[in-house]
């Protein structure tokens, strides 16, 4: 089989299929949307365990083969674009997801899980093991970045299994990993008032990971008032993004908010 269009690598390998099951600990009273369905490897094995599936596949031409590798299972088969889909609609109020992420679009996919986190119960994800890495690393780690940060504000990622090309059809040029990311994250501890300005915050804060907080963020607040925010948390003034817990990054951020009418919500 030759790579799909949408960059999917399907899994192939039915040992591999069963260990992802094992996992993810699928249950009978449990709503799943999977995303990504492809042809149904992982739609087949869920759709036993759980009591309500709702496969979301985008690719037209691989609908047709999961509705008939899915005939007979209870499975609920959504042909359309996650990012454009209203998840909360179409599964209700509390779910949980599993998906295979094609690489190119694992961040946005994420970003939009995040989004409605409030209603999910649980992500887990197959995707590359770097950003897999990127996800899970704690501070001081060099895969430490914004993307964990903006990942454990929301949820508290783990890595479960680490999975070899060999297991998908095409094999992939990487390693994957199947990622478990469960809410509260950070940010049920944390007291920020504006969760958008927060994260844009962050963002900056790692906009050179080597260059200290100061440098990062002068042109926006100034080298005084930076350096007053990392004091007042006890951090020093030398102190990098890539060093400090998402509560610190959050720490400074109301700090520099209270002092900074304009960006004040």
């Amino acid at each position: 089989m030759t790579p799909q269009p949408l960059g999917q690598h399907f899994l192939g390998d039915a040992g591999w299929r069963a260990r992802i099951l094992d996992a993810v600990a699928p249950a009978a009273d449990q709503v799943w949307v999977e995303i990504g369905a492809g042809g149904g490897e992982m739609t087949c094995e869920l759709a036993g365990h759980v009591g309500r599936l709702i496969a979301i596949e985008l690719d037209a031409r691989m609908v047709e083969r999961l509705r008939s590798a899915t005939a007979g299972l209870d499975v609920e088969i959504v042909s359309g674009d996650v990012l454009a889909l209203d998840l909360v609609k179409l599964a209700g109020p509390r779910f949980r997801v599993y998906g295979s992420l094609p690489y190119y679009i694992t961040s946005p996919i994420l970003r939009r899980l995040f989004d409605i986190i409030d209603h999910i119960e649980e992500i887990d994800v197959v995707i590359q093991l770097e950003v897999a890495e990127r996800l899970a690393a704690r501070p001081g780690n060099r895969d430490y970045g914004w993307l964990s940060v903006l990942a454990q504000y929301y949820t508290r990622p783990e890595i479960l299994l680490r999975v070899p090309p060999g297991a998908f059809r095409p094999p992939p040029k990487v390693e994957s990993a199947l990622v478990r990311m469960r809410p509260p994250g950070e940010k049920a501890r944390l007291a920020v008032e504006d969760e958008g300005r927060f994260l844009q915050f962050a963002a900056v804060c790692f906009t050179h990971k080597r260059k200290t907080l100061v440098n990062n963020l002068k042109a926006r607040y100034g080298v005084e008032a930076v350096r007053q925010a990392l004091v007042g948390m006890g951090l020093p003034e030398r102190a990098r993004a890539e060093e400090m817990k998402v509560e610190e990054i959050a720490g400074v951020f109301g700090r520099l908010q209270q002092g900074d009418g304009s960006a004040s919500s």
